[in-house]
């Protein structure tokens, strides 16, 4: 007959794994009597390093043999670590939300004086700037998601697994009518020139290279297009319900409070809206 072993018998029996949680947390007593930590983390200078990263390595090799002696299982050491970490009072940091650096009027047509040429590049990128849709929605998107008579793009499954439509100008409905008639065996709205989708990676090399060619380093990216036009759309007076709606931005309790609201409501606030962006990049452009 085998002999069953002590850590053996502890994760069978829920009881006795608790036990020895609490068994561990008794023997180690990292924070209170360790004789490593002369000082609180929070006020290591500079010098001591050295030190503590000494401290963090004999932690780990304390922890680790507690751990296989008492034969805690994964769920047993993640209830210790949420003890220690409410007992010393440890919170994790808030992210610190950056404002993007926009580009200027000038920054802007000096951008699309550079795409002028490649046609696809143009459409596409001005489309991506029009719409303010993300680049991961953007290659999804299929030619018949595209309603023409009403300017507007089904996003299928977009962030957060939500279907929603996206706005495009009345005045660009030529030229997606001009884009699809002369690539009409196109399954996506923009392919490449092997006949295959865009990956968000590649329009990103795209829009850096014509970026970097306008004398505008490596600030321009997808992402910053999304900020210029909604930033763009909140400066024409669109609240912030409908830009919402436009973007596609999931705050629930906006949800809740708007959930009145529909697309229809905000389309011709949209339209005027874009045709000052609209301006920017043709008319003012011809008169240069």
């Amino acid at each position: 007959m085998r002999r069953t072993s002590s850590s053996e018998s502890e994760e069978q029996n829920p009881t006795s794994q608790n036990s020895s949680t609490t068994k561990l947390m008794n023997s180690l007593q990292i924070v209170s009597d360790d004789n490593t930590f002369e000082k609180p983390a929070s006020f290591v200078v500079a010098g001591e390093f050295t030190k503590l990263d000494s401290a963090k390595s004999s932690i780990v090799k304390q922890l680790s043999f507690k751990v296989r002696k008492h034969g805690i299982d994964y769920k047993g050491l993640c209830e210790i670590f949420e003890r220690v970490r409410k007992d010393v009072d440890l919170r994790r940091p808030k992210r610190q939300r950056i404002l993007p650096q926009l580009l200027s009027e000038d920054d802007l047509r000096r951008f699309f004086q550079e795409v002028q040429g490649n046609v696809q590049h143009e459409i596409m990128l001005k489309f991506l700037l029009y719409t303010s849709v993300r680049v991961n929605e953007l290659v999804n998107i299929k030619v018949g998601d595209v309603d023409l008579g009403n300017c507007k793009v089904f996003i299928n499954q977009g962030k957060g697994s939500k279907d929603r439509y996206i706005l495009f100008p009345e005045s660009f409905r030529l030229v997606l009518a001009s884009h699809l008639s002369a690539n009409p065996n196109n399954k996506h709205l923009f392919q490449s020139r092997h006949f295959k989708a865009y990956t968000p990676r590649r329009i990103q090399q795209i829009m850096r290279e014509y970026g970097q060619r306008a004398g505008l380093g490596d600030r321009v990216h997808p992402h910053l297009f999304r900020h210029q036009m909604i930033t763009a759309l909140t400066r024409n007076g669109l609240s912030d319900a409908q830009i919402q709606l436009i973007s596609g931005h999931g705050s629930k309790k906006s949800l809740e409070i708007y959930q009145h609201l529909g697309l229809e409501a905000v389309e011709q606030a949209y339209q005027n809206a874009v045709k000052g962006v609209e301006q920017c990049l043709n008319g003012r452009a011809k008169a240069a």
